[in-house]
């Protein structure tokens, strides 16, 4: 599977895991302590959805253009909202014209005392990320191999923070990679949150790469992997990319019930053809 992000930002992918990023950085904002942000392979940072490759695939009007025109209840949306007034603010014209990546909104989230690494080694959108980020000091913008980046930056100096695990998949082998590259850092720094995500596509694949992180976690004691799948129809083999998986590894105590509350009031605005469905759960390694 080859996931050029700028074909697919602001896609339910993107919707679902950027919420779960959001949720996680708004609990860590209960400890006055620092906090650092590792987000292994960043991409470009703010994505133009009026761009040819975003027109193409035009993944954002059933993603976040659905979502920002949703009604939800008072209790789900305190919820969601921190992340739609991130994507908010990035289009103050009202016009849904532009969405940002993952190492923007973390960096909308950082308080003076905490900070970001973004590694990103194709050279454009690496260039894109910096611009973006515009030197800020804050937010450092690394010419490192993800999987590199992985290993070397953790545990960081503030021995808090999160780190955002979200390859592109174009190898055959990603998988497996993950889930080793995973299991080295964690044996680095097993109190650190870890956000991985995955596409769903072969079952195999995603089943075994769950046990393997849940297995690693397990290190830890009960309840320190939590599985969530989204999916927006049924996945075809030879189709696009219907079904979104995330492995949350050392997770607030708070996020299960969070989810709990969201996910079923995003499965009608995500549903391609029908109401979407996910999956929460507690993996078994």
């Amino acid at each position: 599977m080859n996931y050029r992000h700028a074909f697919h930002a602001g896609n339910f992918a993107d919707v679902i895991k950027h919420l779960v990023l959001v949720r996680i950085m708004t609990y860590l904002h209960d400890k006055p302590a620092a906090f650092r942000v590792i987000d292994t392979h960043a991409g470009a940072g703010l994505y133009d959805l009026t761009s040819e490759e975003a027109r193409r695939g035009g993944e954002w009007a059933t993603g976040i253009a659905r979502v920002l025109q949703a009604r939800f209840s008072d209790e789900a949306y305190a919820l969601i909202a921190p992340y739609l007034d991130i994507v908010r603010a990035f289009n103050p014209q009202r016009e849904l014209t532009a969405y940002p990546g993952s190492p923007l909104i973390a960096r909308a989230l950082l308080r003076p005392q905490d900070s970001l690494v973004a590694c990103e080694l194709e050279p454009v959108a690496r260039k894109h990320l910096i611009a973006a980020l515009r030197h800020d000091p804050q937010g450092r913008v690394v010419d490192l191999d993800g999987w590199t980046g992985l290993t070397a930056y953790v545990p960081p100096k503030e021995r808090r923070g999160l780190v955002l695990i979200d390859p592109p998949f174009e190898r055959k082998d990603e998988f497996e990679q993950m889930a080793a590259k995973f299991a080295t850092a964690h044996a680095k720094w097993p109190t650190g949150v870890y956000l991985l995500w995955y596409p769903v596509k072969n079952r195999r694949a995603t089943e075994a790469l769950a046990a393997a992180v849940a297995e690693t976690a397990a290190a830890g004691g009960e309840g320190k992997c939590l599985r969530l799948e989204f999916s927006v129809a049924p996945q075809q083999s030879d189709g696009p990319l219907t079904s979104t998986g995330l492995l949350i590894v050392n997770p607030p105590w708070t996020l299960a019930d969070e989810l709990r509350t969201v996910l079923p009031e995003l499965e009608r605005p995500l549903g391609l053809g029908g109401v979407g469905r996910y999956r929460l759960e507690f993996p078994k390694s």
